[in-house]
């Protein structure tokens, strides 16, 4: 968790070692510095794309998009548009992603930093969907080498194979018991 006072160190530095794009970006992230129950719901990500609500902003020292305000699936590039939802929300999370010169080599900006939580989402969804697909799969190939089993027994029984069907009939007796546990 960041506090609220290295997110307001952090956004007052930024404003001073860079031209922002779209000089209206740089009031809002002058509002949002001085209110601290939208430093609160604040949160510096590297990436947007997939949040509820963020904005994007740009230096001059980058050719990338001035300025986007994404909510709910919608995108502005209107300043004004992101700065009368954040004042009429203040209780909503928002996300800011800032692109400057160097931000990967930035320690200012690596300490402010926080993780995308939709990544985080994903990934956990990701696991569980390998989790059931492992055990749909476990089960499929069980239930395959039990009828395997099972016909390969009745052969045995028709051939009168009594060595074949002890050894057979001991293979299905380690599935079921592993079923049973």
């Amino acid at each position: 968790m960041i506090s609220l006072q290295d997110k307001k160190a952090f956004i007052n530095w930024f404003l001073e070692n860079y031209t922002i794009a779209k000089r209206e970006a740089a009031w809002l992230l002058t509002y949002i510095a001085s209110n601290h129950q939208l430093l609160e719901k604040a949160h510096f990500v590297e990436d947007v794309q997939g949040l509820p609500k963020s904005i994007q902003i740009a230096t001059e020292c980058v050719t990338m998009t001035p300025f986007k305000f994404y909510k709910n699936n919608r995108v502005t590039p209107d300043v004004e548009t992101a700065f009368l939802d954040i004042r009429s929300n203040p209780d909503e999370e928002i996300y800011i992603g800032l692109f400057f010169k160097n931000r990967d080599q930035s320690p200012e900006y690596a300490t402010i930093l926080e993780g995308n939580p939709m990544e985080k989402q994903k990934l956990i969804k990701d696991s569980l969907l390998d989790l059931m697909a492992e055990l749909v799969l476990d089960h499929s190939i069980r239930t395959h080498t039990k009828e395997k089993l099972y016909q390969e027994i009745d052969q045995a029984l028709a051939d009168g194979d009594k060595k074949r069907f002890l050894l057979l009939t001991e293979q299905l007796n380690l599935i079921l018991k592993e079923e049973n546990k």
